[in-house]
């Protein structure tokens, strides 16, 4: 029997892995919010299935999907995902999943955030958001293991974490007016360290421009191993992502990590810039809060990609990019196996290859 715990993951001394530790498995939610996705769901969804099937290779997957959708997702997927009925407003696993804590005899724990769909009624968007709030505790009971109820609302997308106590994220999205208003940075912190057993926040200034979440960490940078970072990269200083790089780049080669190491940046090229075209904005159904018109500015980043099991599942965005991030990838990660999936149905959804996937570490 499962239940959610009043003490803390610290107290019981439990910590979040980091993503290059193992993992028993990958957690998705299938996409069919017509106001988001366009054309029904329909090109998200077979870019869902070439995602799943890549990670696949090297870690099992399950895919949560609404009753309505089941037939349909089953005949899509291959045999060897599974297919689990849930019910979600929207498909964004890493931010409305559990975040894993282990300890060292072999257990594991959800932390289960309050998600508030980026901003709540300030700038959240969509309304309810109430069946992806839950989502956290239905992974834990699922599976089988307990839960803890932070009491901060957060998405799994605005923290990275190195497995030995550094965690990083952005001043834009956790100091936002529409997460927790009512607390400092100093407060956040402590919750951080009581819920996920990390000792030091690196925090930078912003995420990537016009990222509709307020800026999440994941679209900006990766954590390859503790005391290396991959972070998305601009040289044309007329482009408004110049400035923010630079700024996360000062942070990260100016802090020390947890542990009182020098962090070694990589530089991962931005792709485009790249835009919503006129066809991809005609086949949106119209929405109070999210912007999906032509001309709008997409928030590509190749940071946005998965480790799972000694493989990287990485998007494919720009032609002029693709393959120059493979070959980096493969010389940051040495003997991984690297795999590119086609990713812009995600991206125009709002986020990529990372935000739609949740890893639950092996224990």
């Amino acid at each position: 029997m499962t239940k959610q715990l009043d003490t803390t993951p610290k107290q019981d001394g439990f910590r979040m892995p980091a993503e290059h530790e193992p993992q028993a498995g990958i957690w998705m939610a299938w996409p069919e919010r017509t106001d988001n996705w366009r054309y029904g769901g329909k090109p998200a969804q077979a870019t869902f299935v070439a995602v799943a099937t890549a990670i696949a290779k090297t870690t099992p997957v399950t895919m949560v999907v609404s009753a309505h959708q089941f037939e349909n997702a089953r005949t899509m997927l291959p045999s060897n995902i599974q297919l689990l009925e849930m019910s979600t407003d929207d498909s964004w696993m890493r931010d409305i999943g559990p975040s894993y804590v282990v300890n060292d005899n072999g257990e594991r724990r959800g932390v289960d955030w309050h998600f508030n769909a980026w901003g709540g009624l300030l700038d959240g968007l969509y309304f309810p958001w109430d069946k992806d709030d839950a989502v956290a505790r239905k992974v834990c009971e699922t599976l089988g293991d307990n839960s803890y109820r932070a009491p901060i609302v957060l998405e799994g997308g605005s923290i990275h974490v190195d497995g030995e106590g550094t965690l990083y994220t952005t001043e834009e999205c956790l100091l936002h007016p529409s997460r927790n208003p009512d607390l400092t940075r100093e407060q956040i912190e402590a919750v951080l360290k009581e819920h996920l057993a990390i000792e030091k926040v690196i925090w930078i200034p912003q995420g990537l421009f016009n990222d509709e979440t307020n800026g999440h960490v994941d679209n900006l940078i990766h954590v390859v191993r503790p005391g290396e970072i991959a972070l998305t990269w601009c040289d044309d200083e007329n482009d408004p992502q110049y400035p923010i790089s630079r700024k996360a780049l000062d942070v990260l080669e100016t802090e020390t990590d947890a542990k009182g190491r020098h962090i070694k940046v990589h530089k991962l090229p931005m792709p485009g810039p790249l835009f919503i075209t006129e066809d991809e904005a005609g086949g949106i159904d119209a929405s109070d809060g999210m912007e999906r018109v032509a001309g709008e500015r997409l928030a590509g980043s190749y940071a946005n990609y998965l480790i799972s099991n000694e493989h990287i599942i990485y998007p494919l965005l720009d032609k002029d990019h693709d393959d120059e991030v493979a070959d980096l990838l493969a010389t940051i990660y040495p003997g991984y196996q690297v795999s590119g999936v086609n990713a812009r149905e995600i991206l125009l959804g709002g986020g990529n290859i990372h935000c739609i996937t949740q890893q639950i570490p092996q224990v």
